[in-house]
């Protein structure tokens, strides 16, 4: 007898299981908003490289050291800022920084910017000391940023001046007490020691840098200042080669030897040694240009240097030409003009030396500076200028200023003199004013204007044509 199995009859029927279907519900839900939010861009790839890479401090140093050594100061401080941020506790860092904010110092020409530089040098190491409180470096760089922020241009309390340059020997011992092989400390000090006119002292501590390590250019560099202190003019410029050679592309050591060749040019007594001599030293400041050039940097400053050697050569024409060169690069630039009003002083341009020394002192539109540098070319652009305040570094600029105005007056119909005499009385109230030849001027501008009227006339923009004809701009000697 065949007997048919029931499927039912002894097997249990299979039922769903709630718990299971919903954790593959929740599966495919949650897979199909992970796709979405992928898609979207709410959610992003594993593994996927970020849009900008986040880069380390020491790379941004590196970069900062690169940058300083191809001369580009400017870069080299960003670098270094960056590499701040990405290591804030880093004291090294930060004295780093500090070096290279006080050099570039040497690259201005205005004193409010060089001043305001050499302050962020001088807060960027004092934190460094705060971060690195036992660190040598720190304390060699914080009595370097002291010692460099103790100028006499800058400073005129004499206080102030000898109550920073103590600080700064005070660190530079700290540093040596830290650490005595430190040779930035050791060349530090010595620079310190200069300032503080102690030059036997200097000698020794600069000699123990210069046998310790050779292959810094820092060492050469405050070398060449200590021998300059002692008028050995030739052997400085002997440093300052050795430190170009390490860092050929600082442009302020070439400055100082060119510097160098110029006061040998201004002792030497025989003219054609004189000459040989202004001409090393155009080629110096030349080199600078050329440089300048190759990096795109548009700095004013060798162009200025040539000027001056030109005009202590009593070449004035070209004199000019390069400081209206500088004013291209920087046409707000009051000192720019005070120096290119002295030349037209000394080649005996008269009204356009008024023009020039009146945006240096006083300001002036930018419709007038075009006639003050003596009329803008395709390169010049007008811009409107602010008068430098009474300085020991502006008062050469009042002095001609107020002696022009004072020799131009011819009352009443043209009448300087209440403007002359209104800078004279700045002048002998300053505390600028111990230069006997300053007090000279002022009483000649006195004598002149002592029976002037009262009524004042502005000088106006009457240019000499024969200063603004094509002289070729002397970049080289």
């Amino acid at each position: 007898m065949n007997i048919y199995q029931k499927r039912g009859l002894f097997r249990r029927r299979n039922e769903i299981n709630v718990y299971r279907l919903f954790f593959w519900v929740t599966l495919i839900l949650g897979g199909v908003w992970l796709i979405r939010s992928v898609q979207t861009g709410s959610i992003k790839p594993l593994f996927q490289p970020t849009p900008t890479p986040t880069r380390f401090a020491v790379s941004y140093a590196l970069e900062g050291d690169a940058q300083f050594t191809a001369g580009k100061l400017e870069d080299a401080i960003t670098a270094y800022r960056e590499a701040v941020k990405g290591d804030p506790t880093n004291g090294q860092l930060l004295a780093q920084l500090a070096r290279i904010q006080t050099y570039s110092s040497a690259m201005l020409v205005k004193d409010e910017t060089i001043k305001a530089r050499l302050q962020e040098a001088l807060e960027s190491a004092s934190k460094a000391v705060e971060l690195a409180p036992d660190d040598s470096f720190t304390h060699s760089i914080y009595a370097f940023t002291l010692d460099w922020n103790a100028n006499t241009t800058l400073v005129t309390d004499d206080r102030e001046i000898q109550k920073l340059l103590s600080k700064a020997e005070n660190e530079a011992v700290r540093a040596l007490q830290l650490d005595n092989t430190n040779t930035l400390a050791l060349a530090f000090y010595a620079e310190i020691l200069v300032d503080e006119q102690k030059w036997t002292q200097a000698e020794q501590y600069i000699q123990q840098a210069l046998d310790r390590d050779s292959s810094l250019m820092d060492v050469h560099r405050v070398h060449a200042y200590v021998l300059e202190s002692l008028g050995e003019y030739t052997l400085a410029i002997e440093s300052y080669d050795r430190a170009i050679a390490i860092t050929p592309n600082l442009t302020f050591l070439y400055l100082r030897a060119g510097a160098n060749y110029r006061r040998l040019a201004f002792d030497s007594p025989n003219e054609t040694v004189q000459t040989e001599l202004y001409e090393k030293s155009l080629e110096y400041f030349a080199q600078t240009a050329r440089i300048n050039e190759q990096l795109k940097v548009y700095d004013p400053v060798p162009y200025l240097s040539i000027a001056k050697t030109y005009s202590q050569m009593g070449q004035f024409f070209i004199a000019i030409r390069n400081v209206q060169k500088t004013i291209e690069f920087q046409p707000d630039n009051p000192v720019l003009y005070g120096e290119l009003g002295v030349l037209y002083h000394k080649n005996r341009n008269y009204e356009t030396g008024i023009l020039a020394l009146r945006c240096a002192v006083r300001g002036c539109t930018a419709e007038e500076s075009c006639p003050a540098r003596g009329d803008c070319g395709l390169n010049d652009v007008p811009a409107e200028v602010k008068g430098l305040p009474l300085s020991a570094s502006t008062i050469y600029y009042y002095d001609i200023y107020a002696s022009e105005l004072a020799a131009l007056s011819k009352p009443p119909k043209v009448n300087y003199c209440p403007e002359a005499l209104k800078i004279a009385s700045e002048i002998e109230a300053s505390e600028f004013d111990s230069d006997p030849n300053i007090a000279a001027d002022i009483v000649v501008v006195r004598n002149i204007c002592t029976f002037a009227p009262e009524t004042s006339v502005t000088p106006t923009a009457t240019v000499d044509p024969t200063m603004v004809e094509s002289t070729p701009t002397s970049e080289t000697p």
